[in-house]
């Protein structure tokens, strides 16, 4: 069970809390005002699950994800959700970013379900709606995967179109696009009007040398910050694990969500939450690990310096060493 394997994944964490936090050691965590991230930070609250792991969970709602980023560099918040390609990069120009898996849950290319389109190389010269930008770490796979199976230039022979995720999907039901590079919550809405996916950024990850699920995004935070509050974040990390633990079992609990997660239809509902509940990580931190930096050396040389900088390996400490050392 998904239960059991997180519990595995993580044991200890919550035994390593020494007692000397207190509830009055506060973790501000960036979120952007409608993120998904948001469902299992409400989680945390409402089971009051920061202070009985000794720490004080504060939300800072900020505008984009480009202000997350600003705000963690500049000390305004103690934790964000991005993703390992940033946090390597930052750390290979100085910065000591560290990561903690969230959500293997990953975009997938989505076609209308009448579409002639099989694979990869049916998108040759189609119309193809792009969220996150050229650099979006799912698109570059795609590229990979189209190069290495079909021995075409997918970004070369497709006409793309960026923009912002919800505009991409409307875009695709109106049949102004042909196809859609889109992140996972939106396909869990296109899923359930018949739309279908031909190929998912996890399969894309695995064709590139990751032998299981790797998580897209995670909790990010400094590490000198982290070392110098050590109980706090291991009692987050803690409160997350068993706010995905909650999610992973009780209807009762996405009911209760149900209200900020702006979903009026009970089937997108439903299927909305069987696919958060698949993204939850259940693998050993260090398996994790080692598969992420196969696939970032893969996008690295795919997406050169603009991507990740001057480190064309995933930088030492990407992944946070506390959970390693099951400290």
């Amino acid at each position: 069970m998904r239960r059991g394997l997180i519990a595995l994944a993580f044991a200890g964490l919550t035994a390593s809390l020494s007692g000397q936090a207190t509830a009055q050691d506060a973790v501000r965590i960036g979120v952007l005002k409608f993120g998904t991230v948001n469902w299992e930070i409400d989680t945390i609250l409402h089971n009051k699950l920061d202070g009985a792991n000794g720490f004080k969970l504060e939300m800072v709602v900020l505008a984009s994800n480009d202000a997350t980023r600003i705000a963690i560099n500049a000390g305004e918040v103690d934790v964000i959700v991005s993703d390992w390609l940033f946090v390597s990069r930052q750390r290979a120009e100085g910065v000591p970013l560290t990561f903690v898996p969230y959500s293997t849950s990953v975009g997938a290319i989505m076609v209308p379900g009448d579409s002639e389109v099989q694979d990869l190389a049916g998108l040759k010269g189609l119309n193809i709606g792009v969220a996150g930008g050229p650099l979006d770490k799912n698109w570059l796979m795609y590229q990979g995967l189209a190069q290495e199976e079909y021995g075409f230039d997918l970004r070369a022979e497709t006409e793309q179109a960026f923009g912002a995720p919800p505009l991409l999907m409307e875009k695709l039901l109106q049949g102004e696009l042909q196809a859609t590079s889109n992140y996972w919550n939106y396909n869990a809405k296109l899923e359930v009007e018949g739309y279908r996916e031909i190929v998912s950024g996890a399969e894309a990850a695995q064709a590139l040398g990751a032998t299981g699920a790797i998580s897209a995004i995670g909790y990010v935070f400094n590490e000198e910050w982290a070392n110098e509050h050590k109980d706090a974040m291991l009692g987050f990390v803690a409160a997350s694990r068993q706010a995905k633990d909650l999610l992973a079992s009780s209807d009762a609990e996405w009911d209760r969500l149900r209200p900020i997660m702006n979903i009026d239809d009970d089937a997108v509902f439903q299927n909305t939450v069987k696919r958060y509940r698949e993204g939850i990580p259940n693998r050993p931190i260090a398996e994790e690990e080692t598969d992420t930096a196969a696939v970032y050396k893969r996008l690295a040389e795919i997406g050169g310096e603009e991507l990740v900088g001057p480190a064309t390996e995933m930088s030492p400490g990407t992944f946070w060493s506390a959970l390693k050392e099951g400290s």
